[in-house]
């Protein structure tokens, strides 16, 4: 591999740091929302199924912004979108802390789902130009930490927040949505003050050649036409997308869900409910690490295979957990554990370096933004998905469910068992 001179190893730490901590910080207004609810249902007099219709609202509003932001993040560069949707994300949890009945807790919810698209296309857009496609694996993998670090850390900030901490105590779980927005107004802007879309914008050697910065405006946004319609007749794309589907319906079932089913089947309290549901991103962490390094270190850069093996296995997790909950906290805690491990892993795998594979320097926010959009389709879904399932046929039978989610995933993936995603870049 070549090496990097010292100002581009400065630069690539920097944007690495940078991107990590502003998803990682979108997290914080999203997380909350799960953990306050059995608090806001009571409040606000609300019920499961207006919870179901929220994620949706929040859903359909983020999938819709993941394919527009992808397409705006390639046009106008991730530094602006990225910091308008932090912006937005934090003014709308400001507010969500005022809310008091349903219309107005949507058309935050919705807003804050706009701002929160702008995320993840962008920032894997971001992080593009600043890493070859034969080390995206490792390092993506590492960055892909943030939305699971993220989630712990925001699942924990907000139970202690909303229910734990002396300051502010009159006002219960609204210090669950206040507190975040602080987090995500300062993250806004370090974002903005310090990032830089790619390595030309400072005025250094670009790590990835690439002819197309010396094209006029004009020129680039006719060429990132070209380059869409290439790569929506990319089949990898649709499969990565298909999988991301199925597991953004597991894992936002999961987010969204697991504190209330720990509270309402297994009789937990809710501080309990809170704490041990962050376990799910804690141990989820080390699934990110795992798919990364076996794709790139035993199979080659090939992400299929390992997405196929560890989808496989979230289909086993999934199978044994209503047995590992009869014995106890314990048992659900190594069994969330391990349904995050198996979840974590071939997720980030997809929506980083599949995406960037798929996309390379030019089109990598698009590729993104269509596999998290299509993804995104089954998260705002699953909420009805739980509420249905749990309703007619009880809690054990939706990790059934799940199971069953997952083989369909593993049998697709598994169809591009060999498949070598090239660099694209020079589309």
């Amino acid at each position: 591999m070549k090496e990097f001179s010292k100002v581009q190893n400065y630069w690539r730490k920097r944007i690495f740091a940078l991107t990590w901590l502003a998803y990682a910080g979108f997290y914080f207004g999203r997380k909350n929302l799960s953990v306050t609810w059995s608090s806001m249902e009571a409040d606000l007099g609300l019920n499961n199924t207006d919870y179901a219709t929220i994620i949706f609202i929040y859903s359909l509003v983020y999938t819709i912004g993941q394919f527009l932001n992808g397409y705006l993040s390639d046009t106008f560069g991730p530094r602006k979108i990225v910091s308008i949707g932090l912006f937005l994300a934090a003014i709308a949890n400001f507010f969500l802390g005022m809310s008091f009945s349903a219309g107005i807790l949507i058309f935050l919810i919705a807003v804050n789902g706009y701002g929160q698209s702008t995320g993840w296309s962008g920032l894997v857009k971001n992080m593009t130009p600043w890493y070859k496609t034969n080390e995206r694996g490792i390092v993506m993998s590492w960055w892909s930490t943030c939305y699971v670090t993220g989630g712990f850390l925001a699942t924990v900030f907000a139970t202690y927040v909303a229910f734990d901490m002396d300051f502010m105590s009159e006002i219960g779980w609204k210090r669950g949505f206040f507190f975040p927005s602080i987090i995500l107004l300062i993250l806004a802007f370090l974002y903005l003050l310090f990032t830089r879309n790619n390595p030309e914008d400072v005025n250094i050697p670009p790590i990835i050649e690439d002819k197309y910065q010396f094209q006029s405006e004009a020129t680039k946004k006719s060429e990132n036409i070209k380059i869409l319609k290439i790569i929506l007749k990319n089949k990898a794309l649709w499969i990565y997308s298909s999988c991301y589907m199925i597991l953004k319906m597991t894992r936002y079932a999961f987010l969204f869900w697991l504190p209330i089913y720990l509270e309402k089947s297994l009789n937990y309290d809710v501080n309990d409910a809170g704490y041990i549901s962050s376990v799910y991103e804690l141990i989820g962490f080390f699934g990110v690490i795992l798919a990364g390094y076996a794709s790139d270190k035993f199979f080659n850069s090939k992400r299929f295979s390992t997405v196929t093996i560890m989808m496989v296995g979230l289909a086993l997790v999934c199978l044994i957990h209503p047995y590992m909950a009869t014995f106890g906290k314990i048992g659900v805690i190594i069994s969330i554990a391990l349904i995050g491990i198996a979840t974590y892993g071939p997720d980030s795998l997809i929506c980083t370096a599949g995406a960037m594979d798929v996309g390379g320097k030019k089109g990598a926010g698009m590729a993104a933004g269509i596999i998290n959009g299509v993804g995104s389709v089954g998260q705002m879904f699953s909420g009805f998905i739980v509420v249905a399932v749990n309703e007619a046929y009880g809690w054990n039978n939706l990790f059934y469910f799940f199971v069953i989610l997952a083989l369909i995933g593993g049998g697709l993936s598994a169809l591009k068992w060999n498949f070598k995603s090239p660099e694209t870049h020079n589309l």
